[in-house]
């Protein structure tokens, strides 16, 4: 049975609230598709709020697929989890300041628009793609996933 996009981004959102909750946060799930953001969070010890965006893979690849809109969506207090469910294996969890995603995310495709493909040039698209991988267009900035792996502290 083939999961569909929507399953699997549901089943992540749930998988970090949970997560948040463990964690001293009280997380929650807007009902409806939000522009800007899949869950917010308040902790529970500081009253520290946080706007989170979820990107989940279904297997162990290390790569997300984003949109043009991750370049512009950047604060001290927006993050990313970008999930890895790991099929059915124990998920993995990568906890990114926003402003990091968009830097890298920004610079990775104007260097893939930049360079040839199959047929000539790239066109111009609005998916963008994040991952810890070091191709000739990807991670920029030299992010090593371990500095991000279960770095929930970052959102304290």
């Amino acid at each position: 049975m083939k999961e569909n996009t929507v399953s699997i981004g549901n089943s992540g959102e749930y998988f970090v609230a949970a997560e948040l909750e463990r964690r001293g946060f009280t997380a929650a799930v807007p009902m409806s598709n939000t522009k800007d953001f899949d869950i917010l969070a308040i902790n529970r010890e500081t009253q520290r709020q946080i706007a989170l965006q979820v990107k989940t893979n279904r297997g162990k690849s290390k790569q997300w697929i984003l949109n043009k809109k991750c370049e512009e969506l950047k604060g001290d207090n927006i993050y990313y989890v970008l999930l890895s469910l790991n099929e059915l294996e124990q998920p993995e969890y990568y906890i990114i300041e926003s402003n990091l995603v968009a830097q890298s995310v920004r610079e990775g495709y104007k260097l893939w628009m930049q360079s040839e493909g199959k047929n000539g040039k790239h066109q111009e698209t609005t998916m963008r793609k994040f991952t810890f991988n070091t191709s000739k267009y990807d991670n920029i900035l030299c992010l090593n996933e371990e500095d991000f792996k279960d770095k929930w502290d970052k959102l304290k």
